[in-house]
């Protein structure tokens, strides 16, 4: 036995021209949209089973279908969305802590950014920040755990605050660190306002890419009271973290196609014998599934007297035809026109069928014909009684017998031949 194996790797592809740029290490949100990629695996074995050989071609289509879309967590200092206590919500009505004297006024102490409570910045210290932010005097910090979104594909976090700063000399920044559990994702500082520039009131709004993993924010903002009068100013705090994600579906589609090439190794007598079953057999599937051969009954050809005449005259008449076109020297032994014509309907009798009972009044009817003897079998025939004693002395050349020995001569020199 003997099996070969080929292996085709067709690859199709249907994407558009970013299909790399949304990886796990992508940082930053990623274009949405949908890329399809089709791979194709066509396997080929040839098995030689020594009567035939199977040819099978299997192939394994796999389509890949991804779909990237940008989600947003919604504002995580909002207390209503679940990710910070009602005392660290971005509303600044609560003082969230942090490093450096801070004071939470309300009012027309809030100038600029409305009558309800804000967050001061009062420290006029020079230091560096928990985050790692220098010239800090004072700082507000929150740590949210955002491990809920299971974001793992990169993004983009967005921040809004709003600050009033009546003092030029003051300063207030912006810092914000991303985490994946004890890992630094990213960290940025955006400086809102530095010290000396004249900002008054102002509405600020930045954001920090990041790829992979993140898990957890900590914002910090902070900055300097210089004049120690009143410091920078600062509410409406908002974070929303704007992630990839990326969802994969993959199809398999498998197609099997069969070929059999039976081998010419089998015997020519049993080719011949299967060939004269199948001929002579109607294929039957009967109701329990088995398979059965029955004999195909032949159309019996109607034969009657007028119709061998016909037969013969037609015969006839194209061998009478065929005799004048081509005038030959006759000879006494040469066989009458009629008499050809019987020879030649009883040769063309398919030796299958010589024998069955169509055949055989076939033939009987013919030697009727050819001795003219139709009224011999009519029954209202009658005979007379003759002396029939000069006729015994006599030799009687026997018409029937020639035709009828001329007629089995032609069958046995068939059947002898059909030996070979």
């Amino acid at each position: 036995m003997l099996l070969r194996i080929l292996v085709l790797w067709l690859s199709l592809y249907s994407l558009s021209s970013k299909a790399a740029t949304c990886l796990p290490n992508t940082e930053g949100l990623c274009t949405p949209e949908v890329l399809i990629t089709e791979e194709s695996v066509v396997v080929k074995t040839e098995e030689d089973k020594g009567t035939e050989i199977i040819f099978t071609e299997t192939t394994t289509k796999t389509t890949t279908t991804t779909t990237i879309t940008n989600e947003d967590s919604g504002d995580i200092l909002d207390g209503s969305n679940g990710y910070v206590a009602i005392n660290k919500e971005g509303d600044m009505d609560y003082d969230w802590s942090g490093q450096g004297p801070a004071s939470i006024p309300t009012g027309n102490s809030c100038y600029g950014l409305g009558a309800d409570k804000c967050a001061q910045i009062t420290g006029g210290g020079n230091s560096t920040s928990t985050m790692g932010v220098s010239g800090m005097g004072t700082t507000f910090i929150n740590t949210v755990d955002i491990s809920s979104l299971s974001i793992d594909n990169g993004g983009e976090v967005k921040y809004s605050i709003e600050v009033d700063k009546q003092d030029d000399q003051d300063r207030i920044y912006m810092h914000i660190t991303g985490t994946n559990g004890g890992t630094t994702v990213f960290s940025g500082t955006d400086i809102l306002s530095e010290s000396g520039v004249s900002t008054g009131y102002q509405s600020y709004d930045g954001s920090f890419n990041f790829s992979g993993v993140l898990k957890s924010l900590t914002i910090e903002i902070g900055g300097r009271d210089i004049n120690l009068a009143v410091g920078p100013l600062f509410d409406d705090v908002s974070v929303n973290v704007f992630y990839n994600v990326i969802n994969t579906i993959i199809e398999q589609q498998i197609t099997t196609v069969e070929e059999i090439v039976y081998l010419n190794i089998f015997d020519p007598v049993e080719i011949e014998f299967a060939t004269e079953v199948i001929e002579f057999n109607d294929v039957v599937v009967d109701d329990a599934g088995d398979i059965k051969f029955e004999p195909i009954e032949p159309q019996q050809e109607e034969v009657t007297y007028e119709t061998v005449e016909i037969q013969m005259a037609e015969l006839e008449e194209t061998i009478e035809v065929a005799s004048v076109e081509e005038p030959e020297e006759k000879t006494a032994n040469e066989p009458s026109a009629k008499e050809k014509t019987a020879t030649k309907i009883v040769k063309d009798i398919d030796d299958k069928e010589r024998y069955d009972d169509t055949a055989q009044t076939k033939t009987l009817l013919v030697m009727q014909i050819l001795s003219d003897t139709k009224t011999f079998f009519s029954p209202t025939q009658s005979f007379t009684e003759v002396d029939v004693g000069e006729y015994l002395n006599k030799t009687l050349e026997d018409q029937y017998g020639i035709f009828f020995d001329m007629a089995q001569e032609n069958t046995i020199q068939e059947m002898i031949n059909g030996q070979y």
